[in-house]
Protein backbone atom coordinates (compact mmCIF):
# COMPACT_ATOMS: atom_id res chain seq x y z
CA UNK A 1 0.00 0.00 0.00
CA UNK A 2 1.65 3.69 -1.01
CA UNK A 3 0.00 6.05 0.78
CA UNK A 4 2.15 8.88 -0.60
CA UNK A 5 -0.25 11.91 -1.56
CA UNK A 6 0.59 12.45 -5.33
CA UNK A 7 1.45 16.13 -6.37
CA UNK A 8 -1.73 16.50 -7.91
CA UNK A 9 -3.50 15.46 -4.65
CA UNK A 10 -1.41 17.96 -2.64
CA UNK A 11 -1.93 20.91 -5.17
CA UNK A 12 -5.72 20.02 -5.05
CA UNK A 13 -5.45 19.84 -1.00
CA UNK A 14 -3.54 23.09 -0.57
CA UNK A 15 -6.52 24.59 -2.96
CA UNK A 16 -9.15 23.07 -0.78
CA UNK A 17 -7.58 24.31 2.40
CA UNK A 18 -7.36 27.75 1.38
CA UNK A 19 -10.33 27.99 0.04
CA UNK A 20 -12.19 27.00 3.57
CA UNK A 21 -9.93 29.25 4.72
CA UNK A 22 -10.55 32.48 2.71
CA UNK A 23 -14.44 31.40 1.78
CA UNK A 24 -16.01 29.17 3.80
CA UNK A 25 -14.58 30.24 7.64
CA UNK A 26 -15.68 33.38 7.06
CA UNK A 27 -19.36 32.40 6.63
CA UNK A 28 -19.46 30.26 9.75
CA UNK A 29 -21.06 33.46 11.71
CA UNK A 30 -23.92 33.79 8.91
CA UNK A 31 -27.37 33.82 10.34
CA UNK A 32 -28.69 31.70 7.52
CA UNK A 33 -27.91 28.61 9.37
CA UNK A 34 -30.73 26.83 11.63
CA UNK A 35 -30.99 24.30 14.01
CA UNK A 36 -31.83 22.01 10.89
CA UNK A 37 -28.89 23.18 9.02
CA UNK A 38 -27.94 26.13 6.63
CA UNK A 39 -30.46 27.48 4.20
CA UNK A 40 -30.75 27.15 0.53
CA UNK A 41 -29.75 30.49 0.21
CA UNK A 42 -26.54 30.07 2.28
CA UNK A 43 -25.92 26.49 0.27
CA UNK A 44 -26.16 28.15 -3.30
CA UNK A 45 -23.62 31.37 -2.32
CA UNK A 46 -21.34 28.56 -0.99
CA UNK A 47 -21.66 26.52 -4.19
CA UNK A 48 -21.03 29.50 -6.82
CA UNK A 49 -17.92 29.97 -4.82
CA UNK A 50 -16.62 26.61 -5.13
CA UNK A 51 -17.83 26.61 -8.78
CA UNK A 52 -15.36 29.23 -9.76
CA UNK A 53 -12.62 27.86 -7.45
CA UNK A 54 -13.07 24.81 -9.91
CA UNK A 55 -13.71 22.54 -6.44
CA UNK A 56 -17.13 21.77 -6.48
CA UNK A 57 -18.53 17.85 -6.67
CA UNK A 58 -14.58 16.73 -6.54
CA UNK A 59 -15.97 13.04 -6.07
CA UNK A 60 -18.44 12.73 -8.87
CA UNK A 61 -16.99 11.60 -12.20
CA UNK A 62 -16.16 14.63 -14.79
CA UNK A 63 -18.80 13.47 -16.89
CA UNK A 64 -20.79 14.60 -15.00
CA UNK A 65 -19.31 17.99 -13.86
CA UNK A 66 -17.43 16.45 -10.86
CA UNK A 67 -13.05 15.93 -10.49
CA UNK A 68 -13.04 12.12 -10.96
CA UNK A 69 -11.49 11.66 -7.69
CA UNK A 70 -10.69 8.41 -6.74
CA UNK A 71 -11.41 6.64 -3.52
CA UNK A 72 -8.03 7.67 -1.75
CA UNK A 73 -8.21 11.71 -3.33
CA UNK A 74 -11.91 11.86 -1.56
CA UNK A 75 -9.94 10.75 1.42
CA UNK A 76 -7.66 14.09 1.10
CA UNK A 77 -9.88 16.41 -0.23
CA UNK A 78 -12.94 15.62 1.67
CA UNK A 79 -11.03 15.94 5.45
CA UNK A 80 -9.61 19.49 4.37
CA UNK A 81 -13.55 20.51 3.44
CA UNK A 82 -14.51 19.11 6.58
CA UNK A 83 -12.21 21.69 8.52
CA UNK A 84 -15.36 24.11 8.57
CA UNK A 85 -18.92 22.62 9.25
CA UNK A 86 -19.82 24.68 5.89
CA UNK A 87 -17.13 22.92 3.51
CA UNK A 88 -18.44 20.19 2.52
CA UNK A 89 -21.81 22.13 1.85
CA UNK A 90 -19.58 24.37 -0.14
CA UNK A 91 -18.08 21.63 -1.77
CA UNK A 92 -21.24 19.47 -2.09
CA UNK A 93 -19.27 16.89 -0.76
CA UNK A 94 -22.03 16.52 2.14
CA UNK A 95 -24.47 13.65 3.04
CA UNK A 96 -26.84 12.34 1.87
CA UNK A 97 -26.32 14.23 -1.43
CA UNK A 98 -22.42 12.88 -2.19
CA UNK A 99 -23.16 9.20 -0.87
CA UNK A 100 -26.95 9.60 -3.08
CA UNK A 101 -24.30 10.39 -6.43
CA UNK A 102 -22.16 7.58 -5.83
CA UNK A 103 -25.49 5.17 -5.79
CA UNK A 104 -26.87 6.78 -8.91
CA UNK A 105 -23.80 6.76 -10.85
CA UNK A 106 -23.12 2.74 -10.20
CA UNK A 107 -26.50 2.18 -10.43
CA UNK A 108 -29.12 4.20 -12.66
CA UNK A 109 -29.92 4.10 -15.89
CA UNK A 110 -28.92 6.92 -18.54
CA UNK A 111 -32.27 8.28 -18.43
CA UNK A 112 -32.34 8.77 -14.56
CA UNK A 113 -28.77 10.31 -14.49
CA UNK A 114 -29.52 13.02 -16.81
CA UNK A 115 -32.98 13.86 -14.88
CA UNK A 116 -31.46 13.37 -11.31
CA UNK A 117 -27.50 12.55 -11.25
CA UNK A 118 -26.53 16.09 -13.02
CA UNK A 119 -28.44 17.89 -11.20
CA UNK A 120 -26.95 17.03 -7.72
CA UNK A 121 -23.41 16.87 -9.06
CA UNK A 122 -23.72 20.99 -9.74
CA UNK A 123 -25.85 21.59 -6.53
CA UNK A 124 -28.83 22.61 -8.66
CA UNK A 125 -31.06 20.26 -6.52
CA UNK A 126 -30.57 18.07 -3.11
CA UNK A 127 -31.91 14.86 -2.18
CA UNK A 128 -32.69 12.54 0.53
CA UNK A 129 -32.74 8.41 0.89
CA UNK A 130 -35.63 7.40 2.81
CA UNK A 131 -34.80 4.22 4.45
CA UNK A 132 -34.73 4.45 8.44
CA UNK A 133 -38.00 3.98 9.94
CA UNK A 134 -40.04 4.27 13.19
CA UNK A 135 -40.35 1.56 15.53
CA UNK A 136 -41.27 -1.26 14.51
CA UNK A 137 -39.67 -0.47 11.14
CA UNK A 138 -36.11 -1.35 9.73
CA UNK A 139 -33.20 0.86 11.42
CA UNK A 140 -30.14 -1.20 12.50
CA UNK A 141 -31.65 -4.05 11.16
CA UNK A 142 -33.14 -3.61 7.66
CA UNK A 143 -35.11 -6.98 7.11
CA UNK A 144 -37.62 -4.95 9.20
CA UNK A 145 -38.83 -2.76 6.38
CA UNK A 146 -42.18 -2.18 6.62
CA UNK A 147 -43.01 0.35 4.06
CA UNK A 148 -44.34 -1.22 0.64
CA UNK A 149 -44.64 -0.68 -2.88
CA UNK A 150 -47.59 -2.03 -4.39
CA UNK A 151 -48.32 -3.00 -8.08
CA UNK A 152 -50.79 -1.01 -9.65
CA UNK A 153 -50.79 -1.20 -13.54
CA UNK A 154 -47.66 0.12 -14.91
CA UNK A 155 -46.98 1.82 -11.51
CA UNK A 156 -46.61 1.18 -7.81
CA UNK A 157 -48.40 2.70 -4.82
CA UNK A 158 -46.15 3.80 -1.95
CA UNK A 159 -47.28 3.62 1.77
CA UNK A 160 -45.49 3.77 4.77
CA UNK A 161 -43.33 6.53 6.80
CA UNK A 162 -39.75 7.04 7.34
CA UNK A 163 -37.95 9.02 9.76
CA UNK A 164 -34.13 10.40 10.82
CA UNK A 165 -34.42 11.12 6.65
CA UNK A 166 -31.42 13.41 6.24
CA UNK A 167 -31.95 16.39 3.89
CA UNK A 168 -35.96 15.85 3.39
CA UNK A 169 -37.01 19.59 3.65
CA UNK A 170 -36.35 21.26 0.50
CA UNK A 171 -35.16 17.87 -1.21
CA UNK A 172 -36.36 17.42 -5.02
CA UNK A 173 -35.10 13.98 -5.12
CA UNK A 174 -36.31 11.09 -2.83
CA UNK A 175 -34.64 7.86 -2.86
CA UNK A 176 -37.35 5.13 -1.55
CA UNK A 177 -36.83 1.93 0.04
CA UNK A 178 -40.05 -0.42 0.13
CA UNK A 179 -40.84 -3.63 -0.37
CA UNK A 180 -42.85 -5.08 -3.14
CA UNK A 181 -45.23 -8.36 -2.56
CA UNK A 182 -43.50 -11.59 -3.10
CA UNK A 183 -40.24 -9.63 -4.99
CA UNK A 184 -38.45 -7.69 -1.94
CA UNK A 185 -36.47 -4.30 -1.07
CA UNK A 186 -36.58 -2.27 -4.25
CA UNK A 187 -35.10 1.19 -4.58
CA UNK A 188 -37.51 4.03 -6.28
CA UNK A 189 -36.87 7.21 -7.79
CA UNK A 190 -39.58 9.95 -6.91
CA UNK A 191 -40.01 13.42 -6.96
CA UNK A 192 -40.20 14.93 -3.12
CA UNK A 193 -43.35 17.09 -4.70
CA UNK A 194 -45.26 14.24 -5.53
CA UNK A 195 -48.98 14.05 -4.42
CA UNK A 196 -48.77 11.69 -1.33
CA UNK A 197 -45.13 12.96 -0.30
CA UNK A 198 -45.41 14.59 3.10
CA UNK A 199 -42.80 16.11 5.41
CA UNK A 200 -44.59 15.58 8.83
CA UNK A 201 -41.67 17.46 10.83
CA UNK A 202 -37.86 17.74 11.13
CA UNK A 203 -36.38 16.53 14.32
CA UNK A 204 -34.71 18.56 16.48
CA UNK A 205 -31.16 16.89 16.84
CA UNK A 206 -27.99 17.58 18.07
CA UNK A 207 -26.33 18.27 14.92
CA UNK A 208 -26.87 21.03 12.90
CA UNK A 209 -24.64 20.98 9.66
CA UNK A 210 -27.18 19.12 7.15
CA UNK A 211 -28.97 21.08 4.63
CA UNK A 212 -32.99 19.92 5.15
CA UNK A 213 -32.57 18.43 9.16
CA UNK A 214 -33.18 14.95 9.16
CA UNK A 215 -37.15 14.95 8.94
CA UNK A 216 -40.03 12.41 9.33
CA UNK A 217 -41.49 11.70 6.10
CA UNK A 218 -44.92 10.03 5.20
CA UNK A 219 -45.46 8.06 2.34
CA UNK A 220 -49.73 8.06 1.33
CA UNK A 221 -49.98 5.68 -1.71
CA UNK A 222 -47.53 7.42 -3.63
CA UNK A 223 -47.38 6.60 -7.20
CA UNK A 224 -44.33 5.97 -9.12
CA UNK A 225 -44.18 4.83 -12.68
CA UNK A 226 -42.43 0.82 -13.00
CA UNK A 227 -39.79 3.08 -14.50
CA UNK A 228 -38.63 4.78 -11.82
CA UNK A 229 -37.07 1.86 -10.28
CA UNK A 230 -33.31 2.75 -9.44
CA UNK A 231 -32.26 -0.82 -11.05
CA UNK A 232 -33.51 -3.86 -10.76
CA UNK A 233 -36.64 -4.85 -8.67
CA UNK A 234 -35.77 -7.14 -5.44
CA UNK A 235 -32.32 -5.61 -4.95
CA UNK A 236 -32.36 -2.33 -2.50
CA UNK A 237 -30.67 -4.57 0.05
CA UNK A 238 -27.69 -5.20 -2.60
CA UNK A 239 -27.70 -1.55 -3.93
CA UNK A 240 -27.79 0.27 -0.16
CA UNK A 241 -24.66 -1.97 0.68
CA UNK A 242 -23.05 -0.24 -3.05
CA UNK A 243 -24.04 3.33 -1.31
CA UNK A 244 -23.11 2.24 2.39
CA UNK A 245 -20.12 1.05 2.60
CA UNK A 246 -18.24 4.08 0.86
CA UNK A 247 -20.52 6.16 2.37
CA UNK A 248 -19.44 5.59 6.09
CA UNK A 249 -15.92 6.07 4.69
CA UNK A 250 -16.93 9.46 3.55
CA UNK A 251 -18.36 10.05 6.42
CA UNK A 252 -15.28 9.17 8.47
CA UNK A 253 -12.78 11.42 5.75
CA UNK A 254 -15.24 14.68 6.55
CA UNK A 255 -15.22 13.96 10.03
CA UNK A 256 -11.75 13.99 10.49
CA UNK A 257 -11.09 17.46 9.12
CA UNK A 258 -13.86 18.85 12.24
CA UNK A 259 -11.57 16.92 14.45
CA UNK A 260 -8.36 18.38 13.08
CA UNK A 261 -9.86 21.62 13.44
CA UNK A 262 -10.87 21.69 17.07
CA UNK A 263 -7.43 20.12 17.77
CA UNK A 264 -6.14 23.37 16.19
CA UNK A 265 -8.02 25.58 17.98
CA UNK A 266 -7.37 24.05 21.40
CA UNK A 267 -3.42 23.75 20.38
CA UNK A 268 -3.51 27.55 19.78
CA UNK A 269 -5.57 28.15 23.23
CA UNK A 270 -2.97 25.65 24.84
CA UNK A 271 0.08 27.64 23.57
CA UNK A 272 -1.16 31.06 25.05
CA UNK A 273 -3.06 30.51 27.25
CA UNK A 274 -1.36 30.18 30.94
CA UNK A 275 -1.88 28.81 34.64
CA UNK A 276 0.43 28.77 37.74
CA UNK A 277 3.37 30.02 36.15
CA UNK A 278 3.39 28.90 32.11
CA UNK A 279 0.96 27.81 29.00
CA UNK A 280 -1.43 25.33 30.09
CA UNK A 281 -0.04 23.17 27.09
CA UNK A 282 3.11 22.79 29.27
CA UNK A 283 1.50 20.95 31.94
CA UNK A 284 1.01 17.43 31.58
CA UNK A 285 -2.84 17.20 32.12
CA UNK A 286 -3.44 19.11 28.72
CA UNK A 287 -0.20 18.40 26.83
CA UNK A 288 -0.78 14.70 26.80
CA UNK A 289 -4.61 15.36 26.19
CA UNK A 290 -2.86 17.32 22.97
CA UNK A 291 -0.59 13.88 22.03
CA UNK A 292 -3.56 12.13 22.72
CA UNK A 293 -5.33 13.71 20.04
CA UNK A 294 -2.43 13.50 17.57
CA UNK A 295 -2.79 9.41 17.99
CA UNK A 296 -6.12 9.20 17.34
CA UNK A 297 -5.99 11.55 14.58
CA UNK A 298 -3.18 9.61 13.59
CA UNK A 299 -4.69 5.85 13.61
CA UNK A 300 -8.24 7.05 12.14
CA UNK A 301 -6.11 8.72 9.53
CA UNK A 302 -4.68 5.23 8.50
CA UNK A 303 -8.21 3.56 8.35
CA UNK A 304 -9.40 5.85 6.09
CA UNK A 305 -6.71 5.82 3.94
CA UNK A 306 -6.32 1.90 4.13
CA UNK A 307 -10.01 1.37 2.83
CA UNK A 308 -9.86 3.76 0.13
CA UNK A 309 -6.61 2.36 -0.77
CA UNK A 310 -8.69 -1.24 -0.95
CA UNK A 311 -12.07 0.31 -2.40
CA UNK A 312 -9.86 2.07 -5.32
CA UNK A 313 -8.56 -1.86 -6.13
CA UNK A 314 -12.23 -2.64 -6.80
CA UNK A 315 -14.07 -4.19 -3.40
CA UNK A 316 -14.20 -3.37 0.11
CA UNK A 317 -16.01 -5.64 2.27
CA UNK A 318 -18.23 -4.93 4.96
CA UNK A 319 -16.30 -5.94 7.85
CA UNK A 320 -13.79 -3.12 6.73
CA UNK A 321 -16.03 -0.47 6.40
CA UNK A 322 -17.36 -1.14 9.82
CA UNK A 323 -14.09 -1.71 11.71
CA UNK A 324 -12.69 1.91 9.76
CA UNK A 325 -16.34 3.56 10.77
CA UNK A 326 -15.95 2.58 14.42
CA UNK A 327 -12.25 3.38 14.48
CA UNK A 328 -12.99 7.01 13.42
CA UNK A 329 -16.19 7.68 14.88
CA UNK A 330 -14.72 6.89 18.48
CA UNK A 331 -11.83 8.60 17.87
CA UNK A 332 -13.08 11.64 16.77
CA UNK A 333 -15.16 12.11 19.37
CA UNK A 334 -12.39 11.80 21.97
CA UNK A 335 -10.39 14.38 20.11
CA UNK A 336 -13.33 16.33 20.22
CA UNK A 337 -14.11 16.02 23.57
CA UNK A 338 -10.72 16.66 24.97
CA UNK A 339 -10.37 19.96 22.93
CA UNK A 340 -13.81 21.19 24.73
CA UNK A 341 -11.64 19.82 28.31
CA UNK A 342 -9.08 21.96 27.24
CA UNK A 343 -10.47 25.14 26.56
CA UNK A 344 -12.24 25.10 29.83
CA UNK A 345 -15.35 27.27 29.94
CA UNK A 346 -14.69 28.55 26.47
CA UNK A 347 -15.22 24.85 25.49
CA UNK A 348 -18.76 24.81 26.31
CA UNK A 349 -20.03 28.49 24.70
CA UNK A 350 -20.11 29.58 21.09
CA UNK A 351 -16.69 31.66 22.01
CA UNK A 352 -14.83 29.18 19.27
CA UNK A 353 -15.99 26.59 16.60
CA UNK A 354 -15.34 23.67 18.80
CA UNK A 355 -19.01 23.62 20.71
CA UNK A 356 -20.66 23.13 17.53
CA UNK A 357 -18.26 20.45 16.45
CA UNK A 358 -18.70 18.26 19.52
CA UNK A 359 -22.39 18.93 18.93
CA UNK A 360 -21.80 17.58 15.27
CA UNK A 361 -19.52 14.76 16.04
CA UNK A 362 -21.80 12.76 18.70
CA UNK A 363 -24.38 12.22 16.34
CA UNK A 364 -21.58 10.28 14.27
CA UNK A 365 -21.61 7.19 16.53
CA UNK A 366 -24.76 6.52 15.86
CA UNK A 367 -26.49 6.86 12.47
CA UNK A 368 -25.01 4.74 9.43
CA UNK A 369 -24.91 2.39 12.17
CA UNK A 370 -24.39 2.37 16.02
CA UNK A 371 -20.95 1.39 17.34
CA UNK A 372 -22.54 -1.44 19.12
CA UNK A 373 -24.10 -2.83 16.11
CA UNK A 374 -20.59 -2.94 13.87
CA UNK A 375 -19.06 -3.87 16.80
CA UNK A 376 -21.56 -6.94 17.02
CA UNK A 377 -20.67 -7.65 13.24
CA UNK A 378 -17.22 -7.61 13.64
CA UNK A 379 -17.13 -10.31 16.68
CA UNK A 380 -19.95 -12.62 15.31
CA UNK A 381 -17.15 -12.53 12.01
CA UNK A 382 -14.39 -13.04 14.75
CA UNK A 383 -16.10 -16.42 16.25
CA UNK A 384 -16.54 -17.99 12.89
CA UNK A 385 -12.94 -17.69 12.48
CA UNK A 386 -12.83 -14.99 9.92
CA UNK A 387 -10.06 -12.55 9.47
CA UNK A 388 -10.53 -9.04 10.15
Amino acid sequence: MDFSIPPYLLDLQSRIRAFVAEEVIPNEADPRQHPHGPDDQLRRELIVKARAAGLLAPHASKEYGGLGLSHFGRAIAFEEAGYSPLGPVALNVFAPDEGNMHLLEVVAGGSHKEKWLRPLVSGDIRSCFCMTEPPPGAGSDPSMLMTTAVPDGDSYLIEGRKWFTTGASGASLAIIMAKIPDVGATMFLANMNAPGIAVERSLDTLDTCFPGGHGVVRFDQVRVPAADILGEPGLGFKYAQVRLSPARLTHCMRWLGAARRAHDVATEYARRREAFGRAIGEHEGVGFMLADNELDLHSARLAVWHCAWVLDQGSLALHESSRAKVIVAEAVWRVVDRCVQILGGQGITGETIVARIFSDVRAFRIYDGPSEVHRWSIAKRILKGGRT
